[in-house]
């Protein structure tokens, strides 16, 4: 169980938070606040759970902060919701729906002589809020980072987290993983899992190893990104320190994080602006479509698992299981496809008899569509993917030069997070974050294109 400096600590943060929106640009404490909270507060089981209310954790606790903090000091200009129709409707569907995924499961479910209770109105106003709690940093990223200066701050902030955690996780790579258990007074995580290869993968303060392997990954590209990007950075030390980034992604173990660094890594560095976002892009919509693929049987599961086994047996066995995981998941998720099951673990298979649960959901596009349907999914995830769509637009409409360098690099790095998140569920308040920036950005394109073309028509009317 979480010790009292987990607590305390959860406690602190919302001073922390005001006090870095006190002494900094607004667009950086942002930043620091949701990016240190997420690397350094505990994981749940430490929570505030109050009645009425979704739990409290590092994952929303820095955002919510944020929010009513800037609410009260700055105000925000204009809207909340995306300036597109097909944003609006995606962002009220993300935290509206669970409304109806609450009417449409009134009934208890049964499993032999164990069983789990009905939705309520508990639940009609836990789970929007939930929602609500978890799109803050997009909302809040839409707002105060939809400048080029932000995005280069957001790459600065991502390469020191990963210097800094290094030094973690270089420690639990000898030691193996400790730090939470002497920190924070408990293991986050089955041990086992942290074995890896002859040695240990390091966890940190995060939820698994693969999540500190992924954040790796993306810290080691945005190194690149700015040694390739930033006149100001282009230099011998920045390289120096993407190339020991490159060497901490390895010691961390994580296959997935490596192949996704050796396709992110050549794009940053050869391929021009358009062309990253339209791999971006492509990325992207494979994650939406592999449900529907998955459910018409049009994934080669024999085929990746043949392949898997021919690299590592125990990860071709992992990839089996999360296979034969999914299809159960699936059909009990095509009970109730538009809204799913709700909370409470509904969506999973339990014992009848004990009411344990014994199904794994592994991958985030799963438990979107057993707890929400496929209304709830298509809300997530198409959040995440049309800043992609909307930056390649604006990009193909304006001049090169009005369009900054870093939207490229960022728009890989949340195309590939998409992508992981059919293997496991990395999203993350840093996932909506940079969500949120590249669709305020994509917004900010557009105004610019409008005022541009205003200006335009009326010099041709003053012409004429």
């Amino acid at each position: 169980m979480p010790n009292p400096l987990a607590y305390l600590m959860l406690a602190i943060w919302p001073i922390v938070t005001i006090a870095l929106f006190r002494r900094m640009a607004p667009d950086r404490a942002l930043i620091l606040t949701v990016m240190v909270g997420y690397l350094f507060l505990p994981e749940p089981p430490a929570v505030f759970d109050l009645p009425l209310f979704p739990p409290f954790t590092k994952h929303n606790l820095p955002a919510l902060t944020a929010f009513l903090y800037c609410l009260w000091r700055f105000g925000f200009t204009g809207s909340l919701l995306p300036q597109s129709l097909t944003g609006k409707v995606l962002l009220v569907a993300f935290v509206l729906s669970p409304i109806l995924t609450v009417v449409n499961n009134t009934e208890p479910v049964f499993y032999g002589t164990y069983g789990l209770p009905a939705l309520g109105i508990k639940d009609a106003i836990a789970l929007p809020m939930q929602q609500f709690l978890m799109i803050l940093p997009f909302l809040m990223a839409r707002q105060f980072l939809t400048g080029g200066g932000s995005q280069r701050e957001l790459l600065v902030a991502l390469m020191w987290g990963g210097l800094v955690y290094s030094v973690l996780m270089l420690i639990e790579i000898r030691l193996s993983p400790q730090l939470n258990l002497w920190t924070y007074g408990y293991y986050q995580h089955f041990f086992g899992q942290s074995v890896r290869f002859g040695g240990y993968r390091p966890v940190v303060f995060l939820y698994h190893g693969l999540w500190v392997a992924f954040f790796t990954m993306t810290a080691c590209v945005a190194a690149f990104a700015l040694w390739r990007q930033d006149s100001e950075s282009h230099n011998i030390k920045i390289l120096g320190a993407a190339a020991y980034l490159t060497v901490i992604l390895v010691l961390a173990k994580s296959l997935g994080a490596l192949i996704f660094a050796v396709l992110l890594i050549p794009a940053v560095l050869l391929l021009t602006r358009l062309m990253q976002i339209k791999v971006a892009i492509l990325i992207g919509l494979l994650a939406i479509g592999y449900p529907t693929l998955k459910g018409a049987g049009l994934i080669p599961e024999q085929r990746l698992l043949q392949q898997a086994a021919s690299i590592d047996p125990d990860r071709a066995a992992s990839l089996e299981f999360r296979f034969d995981n999914e299809n159960t998941l699936m059909e009990r998720a095509s009970i109730k496809p538009f809204f799913g099951w709700g909370s409470w673990g509904r969506n999973h298979i339990l014992d009848p008899v004990s009411g344990i649960i014994l199904t794994v959901t592994d991958g985030r596009w799963i438990i979107a569509i057993g707890t929400y349907g496929w209304i709830g999914f298509l809300a997530e995830f198409g959040l995440l993917v049309l800043p992609l769509v909307l930056l390649w637009r604006e990009a193909v409409l304006a001049r090169e030069e009005k369009v900054s360098p870093f939207i490229a690099p960022l728009s890989l790095m949340l195309a590939i997070n998409v992508f992981d998140m059919i293997p496991n569920a990395t999203i993350t308040p840093l996932t909506w974050l940079l969500a949120g920036m590249l669709t305020g950005y994509a917004e900010a394109l557009k105004s610019e294109r409008l005022k541009r073309g205003n200006s335009h028509a009326l010099g041709w009317q003053s012409v004429m």
